[in-house]
C-alpha cells in the first residue's frame, strides 16, 4: 500500500477526533489545504434510511447562498415564447428539437438542463447521455417547468440537486476551498438545513447519523450533529 505524503500526513494530523462545530470545520478544512489546485469542498451526511424503499429515497434541490464558484452553462429545452424568456434570464443554450438532436448526435458543453413540460416527449430520448451525468430534466428538481425564467436564475447563482445513494449517503458540493471559511460555512448549512426537511414520512429512528466536511484531497472533519441539527431546526 503507498504510503501517504509529508503534506497528507501534516493535514491530517491537525485534524483532532471529534465533531466541530460547522464555523471550526470551514476553518480547518482551509488550514489543512495542501495542495496548489482550487479544490472542491464537499459535505457527506450520513441518513438512517434505507434507499431500497422507494419511500425512504432522500432527494432534493437547494440554493447555495454563496454559489459553487464556477460558471454553470445552462441548456434550456423549450419552444415559441419560452425561448425568448430563457435567453433573457440568461441560459446560454436554447433550442427544442434542434438541440436534443444535436446532443443524440455527441454534444454535452452544458452543465445544466431545463425543459418545459410540452419538450419531455423529445428529452426523453436524452436518458442514457443526461441520465448518468445526473442531468435529466425532472419536475421534483425543478428541471421541468413553465417558470423557466426563475429555473435559469436560480441554476446560474448556484442551485445544486442532492440525492442519497445506495449506502445511505448524501453527498452535495458546498463549493472551493478559496471560498471563505465563513462562505463555506453558510454554503453548508443551507445543504443540511435542506436535508434535513427531505426526510422522508418513513424513515425511522436517527436521520441524520453523521456529516463531514472533506475537500478533493484534505482530510475528512466531523461536523457537530447537536449545533447542526439545532441549526436546521432554527432556519
Amino acid at each position: 500500500m503507498k504510503k501517504a505524503g509529508k503534506k497528507v500526513e501534516g493535514a491530517r494530523k491537525q485534524v483532532e477526533a471529534r465533531p466541530y462545530k460547522l464555523s471550526e470545520a470551514a476553518e480547518l478544512i482551509k488550514k489543512t489545504h495542501h495542495t496548489k489546485f482550487n479544490e472542491t469542498v464537499e459535505l457527506a451526511i450520513n441518513l438512517g434510511v434505507d434507499p431500497k424503499h422507494s419511500d425512504q429515497v432522500v432527494r432534493g434541490t437547494v440554493v447555495l447562498p454563496h454559489g459553487l464558484g464556477k460558471a454553470v452553462r445552462v441548456l434550456v429545452l423549450a419552444s415559441g415564447e419560452k425561448q425568448r424568456e430563457a435567453t433573457e434570464a440568461g441560459a446560454e443554450f436554447v433550442g427544442g428539437d434542434d438541440m436534443v438532436q444535436k446532443i443524440i448526435e455527441g454534444w454535452t458543453d452544458f452543465d445544466a438542463v431545463i425543459a418545459t413540460p410540452d419538450m419531455m416527449r423529445a428529452a426523453g430520448k436524452l436518458g442514457k447521455v443526461l441520465g448518468p451525468r445526473g442531468l435529466m430534466p425532472n419536475p421534483k428538481t425543478g428541471t421541468v417547468t413553465m417558470d423557466i425564467t426563475k429555473a435559469v436564475k436560480e441554476t446560474k447563482a448556484g442551485k445544486v440537486e442532492f440525492r442519497v445513494d445506495k449506502a445511505g449517503i448524501v453527498h452535495c458540493p458546498v463549493g472551493k476551498i478559496q471560498f471563505t471559511a465563513p462562505n463555506l460555512a453558510e454554503n453548508a448549512h443551507a445543504i443540511i438545513v435542506a436535508v434535513v426537511k427531505a426526510k422522508p414520512a418513513a424513515a425511522k429512528g436517527k436521520y441524520v447519523k453523521k456529516i463531514t466536511l472533506t475537500s478533493t484531497m484534505g482530510p475528512g472533519i466531523s461536523v457537530d450533529l447537536a449545533e447542526a441539527e439545532l441549526l436546521a431546526a432554527a432556519a
